[in-house]
């Protein structure tokens, strides 16, 4: 079964993890208090437990800004070579109230628009069944002719050599040989 809480849970201490790991490797980390507190405005243990209890403040669900927040965390050096900035960065993606809705559907609910502008539900909804991949559908006339050949016909993994090659394979065999004679 499927339990998304607790999968949830489990990205959120990965994600926790994470995060600190990322933090710690930056030089403001292995300065001295004083030092932290004129870059960071506070210590760097006080700006990892911030941020770490950002991220483990959303009970229900990942915020809304998860893929922004692991986008940042897995190039944090290459766009913020400033642990400051990256922390600004962090904590506006942190900062959020919504979370991800997660959906067991595998496909949205489909809806109608009423003459009123309303919209509805239909009562049997069809489940669009052609998915398009990455939601982009192909140009008419845009279909690979040979590759959709290749994709209909069944091949086993002993037919490798085409019927030509088998034929000139046989024609040489044939030339070549010769009558012995035995004595």
């Amino acid at each position: 079964m499927f339990h998304l809480r607790q999968d949830w849970e489990k990205l959120r201490s990965m994600l926790s993890f994470y995060l600190k790991q990322v933090l710690s490797e930056y030089p403001e980390s292995k300065m001295t208090t004083e030092q932290q507190i004129s870059l960071l405005g506070e210590t760097f243990s006080e700006l990892v437990k911030r941020l770490d209890d950002a991220v483990h403040s959303f009970d229900e669900g990942p915020p809304f800004t998860l893929q922004r927040i692991c986008e940042i965390l897995l190039s944090a050096r290459n766009i913020y070579p400033k642990l400051s900035k990256l922390a600004l960065a962090l904590e506006k993606n942190l900062l959020v109230t919504s979370t991800l809705t997660i959906s067991s559907d595998s496909y949205p609910p489909a809806t109608i628009q009423k003459s009123n502008g309303a919209y509805e539900k239909p009562e049997n909804p069809q489940h669009q069944v052609n998915s398009v991949e990455n939601g982009v559908e192909p140009a008419v006339g845009d279909g690979d002719e040979i590759m959709a050949e290749a994709e209909e016909t069944e091949v086993d993994e002993g037919m490798t050599i085409d019927m030509e090659t088998i034929e000139e394979i046989a024609r040489s065999s044939e030339a070549n040989s010769t009558p012995t004679v035995e004595s």
